[in-house]
């Protein structure tokens, strides 16, 4: 296994309080990284909870540790966010986009809020992290955004989810050739189907056809995307930039 230093660098993960995000931020602290554990603060407060567990944990690391709560979907909030970093640890070195919902239904059924919240948590709350990072981020950073194989590949019932994902691809590949000049790379991942809670919102049938599809025979585990991530992070990365890297299972 590769052993990355992060030392010293600091890094924000967007909906990092569980799944991949969670396994993210956890792969970074160990690797020397003081981290932003950021959650969305939903009302029976289990974000939170599950935010300061991970804090909790990973105590034993050393490095310095940040929960922050903030809806990507808001500008405000996002902005507010950013304060907070720039107070706690004077900029920020990589940023991660995870945060994102599923809301699959057929576009038939698909109803006007399902389409919105998730155009506007997955596709504008990348846009607001990045744009409000923009100045907290030091020269030579890095930027990944996770996309996902369903904006690679269009799956029925998922019209709102694979259109933000598609998005991301597209704001990433821009965005490299913007932020080049400060030799900050952009860069996305596209991971399958992945062993998070948000499997439960696919239905059983549909999980199986997927599985079928996969040469590995597997579902992604979270520290496959964050073994991704770190590499895109890391000085053996710096001259990839603009790409998305999709992490199947060889099922794309």
């Amino acid at each position: 296994m590769i052993r990355y230093d992060f030392t010293g660098r600091t890094v924000l993960v967007t909906g990092s309080s569980r799944g991949i995000g969670a396994e993210t931020l956890e792969a970074f602290a160990r690797a020397g990284a003081n981290g932003v554990i950021h959650y969305f603060a939903d009302p029976d407060g289990a974000n939170r909870r599950d935010a300061e567990a991970l804090a909790d944990k990973l105590r034993d690391t050393g490095v310095t540790l940040l929960v922050a709560d903030a809806d990507v979907r808001s500008a405000e909030s996002v902005q507010a966010l950013m304060q907070r970093v720039q107070a706690q640890f004077g900029g920020l070195d990589i940023l991660v986009n995870n945060a994102g919902i599923i809301r699959d239904r057929t576009l038939k059924k698909m109803t006007l809020d399902e389409w919105q919240s998730v155009i506007d948590t997955n596709l504008t709350g990348v846009f607001h992290c990045v744009k409000f990072a923009a100045e907290l981020l030091r020269d030579g950073g890095r930027i990944v955004n996770i996309a996902s194989v369903a904006g690679l590949v269009g799956f029925p019932g998922q019209t709102n989810y694979s259109a933000a994902k598609a998005g991301i691809i597209g704001m990433t590949r821009v965005l490299a050739k913007e932020f080049a000049r400060r030799q900050i790379t952009v860069n996305a991942i596209a991971p399958g189907v992945v062993q998070t809670a948000m499997l439960g919102e696919i239905r059983p049938e549909v999980m199986a056809e997927y599985l079928k599809q996969i040469p590995m025979g597997r579902l992604g585990k979270p520290a496959d995307i964050a073994n991704a991530v770190l590499f895109l992070c890391s000085e053996e990365s710096e001259y990839i930039t603009g790409q998305v890297l999709p992490v199947t299972g060889g099922w794309v």
